[in-house]
């Protein structure tokens, strides 16, 4: 099973926007066809400069790879910038592409994942 495909669904509540601005929900499907479901956190930029990012993080340190390999797309994504420490905005992409990860586990296991 491999983390295959993601759309990134930028919406926004209505007024007067309680819960934010807009909302970023990233749906991940596996080569199975699993599909996990995440929100990410957009921390000073636009949704759709965050949607550019967040469809970057996956492209090069997700896809293709198992969803169990969370630790190992982390440290990727962690140490993939210049100074080799964790960008904000990066790791909001990534928190989301995480929890559709755990998702897909829980689903694939049938076991849930909510605390």
């Amino acid at each position: 099973m491999k983390l295959a495909d993601l759309d990134v669904i930028v919406t926004a509540p209505p007024a007067p926007g309680w819960g934010g601005r807009y909302w970023i929900l990233v749906k991940v499907t596996t080569d199975t066809g699993i599909t996990g479901w995440g929100e990410c956190y957009a921390s000073a930029v636009g949704p759709e400069a965050m949607r550019a990012i967040i469809t970057d993080v996956f492209a090069r340190h997700m896809a293709g790879e198992t969803p169990e390999n969370i630790e190992l797309m982390f440290r990727r994504a962690y140490s993939a910038g210049f100074t080799q420490r964790p960008d904000p905005t990066v790791m909001g992409a990534f928190s989301g592409l995480e929890i559709a990860c755990w998702d897909i586990l829980g689903k694939h296991r049938g076991r849930p994942v909510h605390a």
